[in-house]
């Protein structure tokens, strides 16, 4: 399992409007494609690369995003680094992972993006961080 670069971060909001605001308006980042996740959010980039995801929070209906990734989703909860979601590393050969987390009984997540041809595997770290390495199809052909 090769890592090639870091892919993205993500952030969990209940505030998702005043966030990609702050970041599109602000920051210079523009409001671009995103999966048909069930859960309210925005994917945003800088030079075609999505390099921050905006996780929204719907308190009143959270059950898409706890069904899909897990995690905190109480909005006293998602403030300062408690609304830093995961972090997110482009990788090759899943297998290889799969393999050394299976052997070594580490719990993970499989996903497959919906409309995209990557593959995904989440893992959290000692400090329950979660940690998402993509296994983009193209990055897989080419290694």
């Amino acid at each position: 399992m090769s890592l090639n670069s870091l892919d993205h971060c993500s952030i969990r909001t209940v505030k998702l409007d005043a966030t990609r605001d702050f970041y599109t308006d602000i920051l210079g980042m523009e409001d671009g494609d995103r999966p048909d996740f069930p859960f309210p959010g925005a994917w945003l980039y800088v030079d075609g690369v999505a390099v921050l995801h905006l996780v929204g929070v719907d308190p009143d209906d959270p059950s898409g995003l706890e069904k899909y990734l897990g995690g905190a989703t109480d909005a006293a909860s998602l403030t300062g680094s408690g609304a830093f979601d995961h972090i997110a590393f482009r990788a090759i050969d899943a297998e290889v992972l799969i393999a050394r987390l299976k052997d070594k009984g580490y719990p993970f997540r499989e996903r497959q993006v919906p409309d995209m041809d990557l593959f995904q595997v989440f893992v959290e770290d000692p400090n329950g961080i979660t940690v998402e390495l993509n296994y983009w199809a193209e990055d897989q052909k080419a290694a």
